[in-house]
């Protein structure tokens, strides 16, 4: 049962620059994915269409009305959405297109890529973290690739406006420790004003830089301090 004084530690999956602090508690779940599904080589002549949902299905041996039918239906049909403004996507379906479609965005080849590292299992879903350590690793475009539910391995990656990327280094209730990336987007002025995180803080699009966590199998990609001088 929540009491009013426990309002601080519901799990908000997102919050504002300032609350990157030392010594801040917050409630989050693990952040460490189970999704094992490993990379295809780029010659693979495995088609990744919605017109071609029948011949994926049939290569993979899955019922057309089965639950893995529907979530490889839903993923192509996220990968085969336009462009928002400012925002440019792209799905990999190999290293090989992944680094293609980063290293035309981000016009360098001089980059970093970082992911949230998690040291041990966690039996809690959820627990209280404390940030021991806050440290900003990248300011300006990057790109970032998501893990999507795939039979092989695929990375919903995005670039689109500014943005503030932090390692945040965390210790949980149970001993689990924690480096946690999270990416701060300093222009949310052409994100849907319905949205989640506009609800979760009660604030309207462009008006404050809106922070999230990523989970482990989530890659944040950015030139490298080298490549910007």
């Amino acid at each position: 049962e929540l009491k009013n004084d426990d309002n601080h530690f519901l799990y908000k999956p997102y919050f504002f620059e300032n609350d990157l602090k030392k010594g801040n508690i917050i409630n989050f779940p693990f952040l460490k994915h189970k999704n094992d599904a490993p990379f295809l080589p780029r010659q693979s002549t495995i088609p990744f269409s919605s017109k071609r949902i029948p011949e994926i299905l049939n290569h993979f041996s899955i019922d057309s009305k089965s639950k893995d039918a529907q979530t490889i239906k839903e993923t192509i049909d996220l990968c085969e959405e336009p462009d928002l403004h400012k925002e440019k996507k792209f799905c990999a379906t190999s290293l090989e297109s992944m680094v293609d479609f980063m290293l035309s965005e981000l016009g360098t080849n001089n980059i970093q890529a970082i992911t949230t590292e998690v040291e041990g299992e966690s039996s809690q879903i959820f627990q209280k973290y404390t940030m021991e350590k806050v440290e900003q690793i990248a300011d300006g475009n990057n790109m970032v690739c998501h893990k999507v539910n795939y039979p092989y391995a695929v990375h919903y990656c995005h670039v689109g406006g500014r943005t503030k990327t932090f390692m945040v280094s965390m210790i949980g209730v149970d001993g689990t420790k924690v480096k946690a990336l999270s990416v701060c987007h300093q222009d949310t002025s052409f994100w849907t004003p319905k949205g989640l995180p506009f609800v979760v803080l009660n604030v309207k699009p462009g008006t404050t830089p809106i922070c999230h966590f990523l989970l482990n199998d989530q890659i944040v990609i950015f030139p490298s301090k080298e490549a910007t001088n």
